[in-house]
């Protein structure tokens, strides 16, 4: 391999590792009581994090789903910032207001994380309304579950997208569970990028566990978007390893067949087809640990919201 190939996927599995470090810690902080409310994990699915964020330019824009915090460090947001913001301090990307599942950075074109099921789908296909009539040669990345694809927004957002030639990705993360809902069980066509297709845009179902794979399809898409050729959709066929959300028992799947996708782990898939040496391994596992630790420290720093301030923002404030 070139020098610039170990590189990328040098790149990719530390953007991976980031991310599976970094959910491994917010499931021991929120079993500590140090975060509240929801707590959506990624843990199993960062290969598609890391593949499809790596194409994107600072300009393009991203929009996402609960399950966000994968996507908001891959898009450069500093992991104090992510996890102060689960703390609920001030020093968090949203102030501390909106937790886990509403992450958001504005200057860098993150336009968050979205507690409705299928909620981020008119956002995305606003965002690259507006960035088209600027003339803007921007693409917007919309992550979405398998579940979004029975609510009547995303219908509609497609054929919208499609009809008007407007520059987003479509990123479905197929994990074939809608909450506790197995997808078949509640979708009759189980084969979610032949159902993009239908709309007229091109269409790719991606192993979702293969982070080489997410990458070059993401590449190869985004280069067809951006010369013009409208929407484009990847079923990003992936699994998460844990339960939908940190309240859930997770009693609606065979464990035999939890046991099977791990083995088809994204993170040790890609040191086995890299040939890293136990050494560099190692580096690569200290560098991140020791990312987390100062994340971790900087974040119980960060100041709590004044009471005094507790009604601001709910009205625009004046500049």
């Amino acid at each position: 391999m070139t020098t610039a190939v170990v590189k990328q996927h040098t790149d990719l599995l530390r953007q991976m590792l980031r991310i599976r470090k970094f959910e491994e810690a917010c499931a021991e902080l929120y079993s500590a009581a140090e975060i509240r409310g929801f707590l959506h994990l990624y843990v199993g699915e960062e290969a598609i994090a890391a593949g499809v964020l790596s194409d994107l330019t600072a300009a393009d824009a991203v929009v996402t789903t609960y399950r966000e915090h994968g996507h908001a460090l891959a898009r450069g947001i500093p992991m104090e910032a992510v996890l102060a913001e689960m703390f609920g301090r001030t020093s968090g990307c949203s102030r501390g207001r909106g937790g886990s599942m509403h992450l958001f950075d504005a200057k860098r074109r993150f336009y968050g994380g979205n507690a409705i099921v299928g909620g981020g789908l008119p956002l995305a296909v606003g965002i690259a309304l507006a960035d088209r009539m600027r003339a803007d040669l921007h693409v917007t990345a919309c992550f979405f579950g398998d579940g979004a694809v029975a609510e009547g927004e995303f219908h509609e957002c497609m054929n919208l997208a499609a009809l008007w030639k407007l520059p987003v990705l479509f990123c479905c993360e197929n994990n074939l569970y809608a909450m506790g809902t197995a997808l078949a069980r509640a979708q009759a066509q189980t084969d979610l990028a032949l159902r993009a297709s239908s709309y007229g845009m091109p269409a790719w179902a991606v192993d979702g566990m293969d982070v080489l794979a997410v990458e070059e399809a993401t590449r190869r898409a985004v280069e067809t978007i951006r010369g013009g050729g409208g929407p484009g959709f990847l079923e990003l066929r992936t699994y998460r390893f844990r339960a939908h959300s940190m309240y859930d028992s997770d009693r609606y799947r065979d464990k035999a067949e939890i046991a099977r996708w791990k083995e088809r782990d994204p993170i040790e898939a890609m040191v086995r087809r890299m040939q890293l040496t136990d050494d560099a391994l190692k580096a690569l596992h200290r560098e991140v640990d020791d990312e987390i630790q100062r994340a971790v420290a900087a974040a119980a720093e960060g100041p709590l919201e004044p009471v005094e301030d507790l009604t601001r923002f709910v009205y625009a404030e004046k500049s």
